[in-house]
């Protein structure tokens, strides 16, 4: 039984490392989740190996990985990337403590996917997004349909952002000003809701 536990407990700490230390780290730079995902993934492996005796299995793992996933709701806001590898590392926890597989290749070989398709999906799928910011737009005679890209190019110049769309959420008439919406591409993730005035 000791050795079964340690055999599985280096099996899932392997994995989780290489995660957590080459995938995970170099992206997002956070020592705060460095610790967070280990004592995670260590404290499950633990609960699930100690617990899979008891006749729980599928149950207790789905339940255990749904209570964990309702603290995004009561605990500070975690984005929503770093959340994708709190439930990996809280996955290769549960599948390697409880997985019932005499079969240690097909183990090795699940975890390996896992990390495997994790590495490609963050090294190599380098999609743009489209973010936007809220102004208060004081030029109405530009907020006109017939006026868009001139609108465009302004907002440009105001903001030094690749602007390519605009949308007018509401026009105030009485103060003269409008809000918009104006959208531009990044590789990051940088959408302002805070009103800027241009």
């Amino acid at each position: 039984m000791i050795e079964l536990f340690t055999l599985r407990f280096l099996i899932n700490l392997f994995f989780t490392f290489l995660v957590i230390r080459f995938i995970y780290y170099p992206q997002y730079k956070n020592k705060d989740f460095v610790f967070t995902f280990f004592l995670f993934n260590s404290i499950l492996f633990v609960l699930c190996f100690l617990l899979a005796e008891a006749d729980l299995k599928f149950g207790f793992a789905f339940g255990l990985f749904a209570m964990f996933s309702m603290f995004r709701y009561r605990t500070v806001t975690v984005p929503i990337g770093e959340m994708g590898y709190f439930f990996l590392v809280v996955t290769l926890g549960i599948i390697n403590s409880i997985a019932s597989l005499e079969n240690y290749p097909m183990l090795i070989l699940a975890n390996s996917l896992l990390v495997g398709v994790t590495f490609l999906l963050g090294r190599f799928l380098t999609l743009t997004h489209e973010n936007f910011q809220v102004l208060t737009y004081e030029n109405l005679a530009l907020v006109k349909p017939d006026q868009k890209a001139l609108l465009i190019q302004d907002l440009i110049d105001k903001t030094g952002q690749p602007i390519h769309r605009v949308q007018v959420v509401k026009v105030d008439y009485q103060r003269g000003v409008a809000q918009l919406k104006a959208y531009y591409y990044s590789k990051d993730n940088e959408t302002f809701s805070a009103d800027a005035e241009a």
